[in-house]
């Protein structure tokens, strides 16, 4: 099992739930979150004054899914969450020891 981490644009978080779907993903967390990459933040101008936002608006999705739908998933989401611009946003893989399920205790893929 493995868990996909994506970081991407606010705007970009209904497009990326409507490619997991078809997939067969039935679930996923999602968490405001804030940042910055290379841009390393930007510059906004509030009331004539000009000031520099370091952090910047992001979303977090958290996907638990079985080895062998790590390439489709990784790609959907890189395809929905793509503008082409800087701040796109980044996606990590990681390795997932164990699942449970905590209301009826399955465990692993039982519990995806």
């Amino acid at each position: 099992m493995k868990l996909v981490m994506a970081i991407i644009k606010p705007f970009k978080l209904d497009e990326v739930r409507e490619a997991l779907t078809p997939l067969g993903i039935q679930g996923l967390t999602v968490s405001e979150v804030k940042g910055f990459g290379r841009q390393k933040g930007q510059t906004e101008i509030y009331r004539g004054a000009e000031y520099v936002v370091n952090f910047l608006p992001k979303v977090k999705l958290e996907v638990a899914v079985n080895d062998d739908m790590v390439d489709r998933v990784v790609e959907a989401i890189q395809t929905a969450a793509n503008t082409g611009k800087i701040g796109d946003g980044k996606i990590f893989v990681l390795d997932l020891q164990k699942a449970v399920r905590i209301r009826t205790g399955e465990a692993d893929l039982e519990a995806l």
